[in-house]
């Protein structure tokens, strides 16, 4: 298994609760503090299908993924008048140049941002000259009817680590608080409380089969447990990951492809 260091000063907190805008409402009513939005189109341009950028706005902070790294950074919300701080924090991962290229464009369209209107479930930022830099979509924080796969898993040493090998952990939601999927070796069941930004899981029910593959067992094991001290959700875009009470990193996972 490969180990990830966890950056702690880039942990952010899940929003308490997403904000939704309502047709046809004017950003006047509608505060841009604690919503969480999708990029859509930048520069008028839509971003290819494999980079997702997102933008959530929190306790005076703006955080998220650029469509290469995260970053965090200092927020002033007045009225309709918006202004992000160029000193952003952001991880220092290397993409391929066209990636590197529109993370680049996107942290620029964040910090020339002076207003933002809301309308229709979309986020625009407009630049001094009331242009429009960036148009976002309305991030939804339910679970409910999505289907994911793990990609990296805390394993109760201090350490999240990505999967065996070969192997699959998946986590389906179903309407009425149920979840299903395979946990590497045996499929389960169990149920789930979402209330806002809050969640909790029951303890799974598996089946009993037994797996040779060098540490399968041990994974499904770390799974279980992980999915016991889950206590938040956040979900950007393709991405959703799973904290514990005290902010620790319990999942990573991954939206599987629509059918």
């Amino acid at each position: 298994m490969r180990c990830r260091r966890i950056r702690t000063g880039l942990v952010v907190s899940l929003l308490a609760a997403a904000a939704w805008p309502t047709m046809g409402t004017s950003a006047d009513s509608l505060p841009l503090e604690g919503t969480a939005w999708v990029l859509v189109s930048l520069g008028g341009r839509t971003p290819p299908t494999e980079v997702t950028a997102t933008a959530q706005f929190d306790a005076g902070r703006v955080s998220g993924t650029n469509g290469c790294n995260r970053y965090s950074a200092p927020v002033v919300i007045k009225g309709t008048k918006v202004e992000i701080g160029a000193n952003a924090a952001t991880t220092n991962m290397a993409c391929a140049p066209d990636i590197m290229k529109l993370a680049d464009a996107f942290m620029t369209a964040l910090t020339s941002a002076r207003s933002y209107r809301i309308s229709s479930h979309q986020l625009q930022l407009l630049g001094a000259d009331a242009k429009v830099l960036a148009t976002f979509s309305a991030q939804s924080q339910s679970l409910a009817g999505t289907s994911w796969h793990v990609t990296s898993i805390n394993n109760g040493k201090d350490a999240v680590v990505s999967l065996v090998p070969g192997s699959s952990v998946t986590m389906d939601f179903a309407t009425g608080g149920k979840v299903a999927g395979s946990g590497g070796c045996n499929n389960y069941t169990t149920t789930y409380t979402q209330d806002g930004g809050k969640l909790t899981f029951a303890p799974a029910a598996a089946t009993r089969r037994m797996c040779v593959a060098s540490g399968v067992m041990e994974q499904e094991h770390a799974f279980f447990k992980a999915l016991e001290t889950a206590a938040t959700a956040r979900m950007e875009g393709n991405q959703l990951e799973l904290h514990t009470a005290d902010g620790a990193l319990a999942l990573s996972l991954e939206r599987n492809p629509a059918p």
